[in-house]
């Protein structure tokens, strides 16, 4: 019970500002682009209450974090209005790169903060600012690599219709109804984490040796 308590304590804020900053960049660019849907509902805000699912963001990531394996959640999704972009299926590309983009920023200051942490080893922060560093890469990482699948309605599914030929990406979209329902299966079976396990590990290499820190 301790080793619970002490993850959900190190883990809450890395998972507050991974899930917060992803959904609001959604939006930001979106507004950027011309859809001012998200804006209109609140939504372009680094208040993270306006972005928690009491499910995708608290019990899911608490129930993964508890059973082991690859940290699973979902925030509400930003509402965006594709066709209210001034270049819908061009300006699509970057609205869904905008939530990767979040994260892998927020992953590279999360490592900062390690690299802060180990400054001040004389300090009774060091250690907590190592731990929460720690996993603020991972839980970032996690997010933008399962994110970047090339499964609608996933980012990387957006990104996928917006850069194939139309006659293609409308195909490939009709898949967006039951997208949920395939990431799901390829949860419980485990073929998921073998998919983007070897992603998420050489990217936490790479963010580790980009601040001269040891991998772990």
């Amino acid at each position: 019970m301790d080793s619970i308590i002490q993850n959900v304590a190190i883990y809450a804020l890395p998972v507050i500002f991974a899930i917060t900053l992803h959904e609001a960049a959604h939006g930001y660019v979106a507004k950027h682009f011309g859809d001012m849907t998200a804006y209109a509902q609140g939504r372009v805000s680094l208040n993270p209450v306006r972005h928690i699912d009491p499910v995708g963001t608290i019990l899911l990531p608490l129930l993964t974090l508890w059973l082991g394996g690859i940290l699973f959640g979902w925030a509400k999704p930003v509402p965006v209005d594709f066709s209210a972009l001034r270049r819908p299926k061009q300006d699509m590309l970057w609205v869904a790169l905008a939530g990767p983009g979040a994260n892998l920023f927020m992953a590279l200051l999360w490592a900062f903060v390690i690299k802060l942490g180990l400054a001040l080893s004389d300090t009774d922060l060091a250690r907590p600012m190592v731990l929460m560093g720690e996993a603020g890469i991972k839980i970032n990482v996690i997010l933008m690599v399962l994110n970047l699948l090339p499964l609608p309605p996933l980012d990387g599914g957006r990104i996928a219709v917006s850069l194939l030929p139309q006659r293609l990406a409308n195909g490939f979209a009709r898949i967006e109804p039951y997208g949920f329902m395939i990431l799901l299966m390829l949860l419980m079976t485990g073929v998921l984490g073998a998919i983007i396990g070897p992603f998420i590990a050489i990217t936490i290499q790479l963010v580790a040796l980009f601040f001269g820190l040891e991998a772990y």
